[in-house]
């Protein structure tokens, strides 16, 4: 029976709803705002591993932000504490929690592996009520580099005392899934936004639409 390992932050919970509960108040450029944001948070960790070095996610969340707020002077900068609070309770997708439960239903085992600090992703799963409904949490902090390191991967191996085809992965980042599946696990890219394929060489066990259509493929 295989584990299931979700990535979080894009994944199982919307990166973009800290910002949405701000829109009207970050103005026009509040798309291209929150875009940055993430774009810059996820740059930060392939730079600092590339580097040797690590900062937590927190962290790396706030330089991040710091870095919109300056490129967008437009966005009030007094939000800058209001949308790092909203940030540690992201709205989880709307199929998030309805799959999870599906799984623990069948008696799968089920797990989060994730590039956020456990300060954050706990409060995060506390804030959309599904920790009952995962074994496990990991973070990388616990090995202090970022994915798709192959150390992160092997969190859950080595938790688990299992090889990595015995474990379904789950993301919405294509960098992610590849960074899994060269690592060994069965990966299953949610591809919400349609995007083409990055990485050719690395592909997924299959591409799905959202979570929901995860259970058809678990089935």
């Amino acid at each position: 029976m295989p584990v299931y390992v979700f990535d979080a932050y894009g994944t199982l919970f919307d990166v973009h709803a800290a910002m949405a509960r701000y829109r009207a108040a970050c103005g026009p450029d509040a798309d291209r705002f929150s875009d940055l944001w993430r774009t810059k948070q996820l740059e930060y960790t392939w730079t600092l591993t590339l580097a040797g070095e690590y900062r937590d996610f927190d962290t790396l969340t706030e330089l991040a932000l710091d870095f919109a707020l300056a490129r967008f002077p437009g966005v009030d900068k007094s939000l800058r504490g209001q949308l790092l609070d909203a940030y540690l309770t992201l709205d989880a997708y709307p199929d998030a929690r309805a799959t999870l439960e599906a799984l623990k239903a069948r008696g799968d085992k089920t797990a989060i592996l994730t590039n956020g600090s456990p300060r954050m992703v706990n409060a995060a799963v506390e804030a959309a009520r599904i920790g009952p409904l995962l074994d496990e949490v990991f973070s990388v902090d616990s090995v202090k580099m970022f994915k798709p390191r192959a150390e992160v991967y092997a969190l859950v191996t080595t938790h688990f005392s299992i090889k990595p085809a015995d474990v379904v992965f789950v993301s919405s980042n294509r960098w992610d899934v590849m960074g899994a599946t060269k690592f060994g696990f069965r990966c299953l890219w949610i591809n919400r936004a349609s995007n083409p394929d990055e990485y050719p060489d690395a592909k997924p066990a299959a591409v799905l639409r959202d979570l929901k259509a995860l259970l058809d493929f678990a089935a």
